[in-house]
């Protein structure tokens, strides 16, 4: 049998969407990036928008020029002499950082603290930086081992979830919970209905918080067993919980008391980046329970604790940061399977022209906003 490979086309120049400095990204022309023998190039379909990299930007913490943009899917265009396993033609997930697995912190698993991992490996030219706002991006050879093929009934929207997804399934990893254990996940944007999703599939019972009804109506149907609407001047305070009436609107502590018979929550996982949550979570945590911070990732950020809550009562605060490869087919085979079905979590899309719209609809989310992607295969 003859075998025959996709050939494609390929241009010398590219668009791509180019940071130049705090608030400033720009469409330009740029040359698509050379790939070396051991690496591919993969035109860019989907990609999304995350708010590491909104901070990024917004903030200037890093010196321009680059092209951003790391939750990325397209189409395998050409494929070095030495790569195996790959072929044009091919659908992928791509995975930007993958850690060396034979340093001090791979042995204890810490990969995001791998030097190897801190290193970006797919750029679109420029100082490597994931390069998804772009046509074409260049994968390194040491972030091979992180690509993943996108089944021929999944689209490249799911393709373009894993990234995130793997954050998320790395941190609920870190938490140490028993079937039937209550755990608060305080937020349901994206990441927190992911959370909430993962967490009601192993079984937990979650109580989900966010300021609008219409996400704790979607956490709901991810598998939420209680919900609460937090309350601000503006925007009126409910909870739903099943099995529970009463007369008035509950503080949370209230709701918590209720649902876990006094006992206290096993785990509260901090979805949004507000220190009062987490120290309200600290307190409503049972002795021995754990605090999960996901989303407080600006550095220089100081908050007042009961440090006596984590020596006496032994509530442990732990963090979670970036993804874990290893867990990539555990990854894919919960979003290409469905049992996390992230198609419902993508609520807005842009072309690539309008990236720094997409940049502004995460930073600035509304009640019927969630994920947000640039979508090249948009007009």
């Amino acid at each position: 049998m003859i075998k025959v490979w996709a050939v494609f086309t390929i241009p010398k120049t590219m668009q791509a969407v180019v940071y130049r400095g705090a608030n400033q990204l720009q469409l330009e022309t740029v040359g698509v990036p050379p790939v070396r023998s051991d690496e591919l190039l993969v035109k860019v379909t989907v990609c999304g928008v995350c708010p590491t990299d909104i901070k990024k930007i917004h903030f200037g913490t890093v010196p321009p020029p680059r092209i951003f943009g790391h939750e990325t899917a397209g189409t395998i265009v050409r494929v070095g002499s030495r790569v195996r396993g790959f072929r044009a033609g091919e659908r992928v997930a791509l995975h930007h950082h993958v850690p060396c697995l034979n340093c001090h912190a791979c042995w204890h698993r810490a990969f995001a603290q791998c030097a190897q991992y801190k290193r970006t490996g797919i750029t679109a030219g420029f100082e490597p930086a994931g390069g998804g706002y772009a046509e074409y991006v260049r994968v390194m050879s040491f972030v091979l081992p992180g690509v993943v093929k996108i089944p021929g009934r999944n689209s490249f929207l799911e393709g373009a979830m894993l990234e995130p997804v793997n954050t998320v399934l790395k941190a609920v990893n870190r938490l140490t919970l028993l079937r039937g254990d209550t755990v608060l996940v305080a937020g349901q944007g994206p990441i927190g209905l992911m959370f909430t999703r993962l967490l009601a599939l192993r079984g937990m019972k979650i109580l989900a918080t966010d300021l609008f009804e219409s996400r704790l109506g979607l956490s709901r149907s991810l598998g939420a067993k209680f919900t609460f609407q937090v309350r601000t001047k503006s925007v009126p305070q409910k909870s739903t919980i099943r099995s529970l009436t009463t007369s008035d609107t509950p503080a949370l502590s209230e709701v918590v008391e209720k649902v876990t018979a006094g006992k206290g929550l096993d785990a509260a996982v901090i979805a949004v980046p507000s220190d009062a949550v987490m120290r309200e979570a600290q307190e409503l945590v049972r002795g021995a329970g754990q605090v999960l911070l996901f989303s407080h990732t600006k550095r220089g950020d100081a908050a007042s604790l009961d440090l006596a809550a984590i020596c006496v009562d032994e509530k442990d605060l732990i963090g979670s940061y970036s993804a874990d490869f290893t867990l990539q087919s555990e990854v894919a085979r919960l979003v290409f399977s469905r049992k996390l079905d992230t198609r419902q979590l993508i609520t807005h899309q842009f072309p690539l022209e309008q990236t720094a719209a997409a940049v502004q609809q995460t930073a600035h989310p509304s009640e019927t906003s969630l994920k947000v992607v640039v979508n090249q295969q948009l007009l």
